[in-house]
């Protein structure tokens, strides 16, 4: 058997486990009704980060592929060179979302009330947790996204005092680089906190862009 599916074959052995305990978890978190994503986030994180740790300490000198010149100039075309596990985009199946198809993402998200389609907090639970939240899960982001959705004063005169021709992908652009100035990340980085912890900046950051962005827009 070739190196390269024997690896397969671990990521697929390790993605079936992983994907076992995420639903012991899940079952666990909707039973006590836990609602806070970060605290979910808490428990989940350091147990990715072994597992992760742990399959590239095993694997660290497989070698899964070959590059040719023609990828290179083609766009990297079928180049595996990033592990990206919230989404996969199959040729005859689709797109999955953490292993759901868009019609169980709709059968098995939450709507809202008198909606037909789910509500983008309940996917962006999905994402992040591997998780199917619950509708109480999706509300506290919903009230979460609204409680950090005004942005500052100066990005406020700043959109106020662009020339009205300017494109607003330009506005936008200029709008989320300047909510820089009020990133957790950056100074967090700045203060040099342990690289297990960015995850905890990295949500915070997160969370404030996207309650952010409809107020900018």
């Amino acid at each position: 058997m070739a190196v390269g599916t024997r690896l397969i074959l671990r990521i697929a052995n390790s993605t079936i486990r992983t994907n076992h305990l995420v639903g012991l978890q899940s079952k666990c978190y909707a039973s006590t009704q836990t609602t806070d994503l970060k605290e979910v986030l808490r428990e989940l994180i350091p147990k990715e980060q072994k597992r992760v740790a742990a399959f590239k300490a095993e694997n660290k000198d497989v070698v899964i592929g070959q590059v040719n010149v023609d990828q290179i100039y083609g766009g990297m075309r079928d180049i595996k060179g990033l592990v990206y596990e919230t989404s996969l985009l199959d040729a005859n199946e689709g797109i999955r979302f953490r292993g759901k198809t868009i019609d169980e993402c709709q059968a098995q998200l939450p709507r809202a009330k008198g909606g037909e389609e789910p509500l983008p907090e309940g996917l962006f639970w999905l994402l992040a947790t591997s998780q199917m939240p619950t509708q109480e899960q999706v509300d506290w982001v919903t009230r979460e996204w609204n409680n950090r959705a005004d942005i500052p004063q100066h990005v406020v005169t700043m959109l106020n005092n662009f020339p009205a021709q300017l494109h607003p992908m330009s506005q936008l652009s200029a709008a989320v680089t300047v909510l820089n100035l009020g990133s957790k990340f950056a100074k967090a980085y700045s203060d040099n906190v342990p690289k297990s912890k960015y995850w905890e900046y990295t949500y915070e950051d997160a969370m404030d862009l996207i309650a952010k962005l409809p107020t900018i827009a």
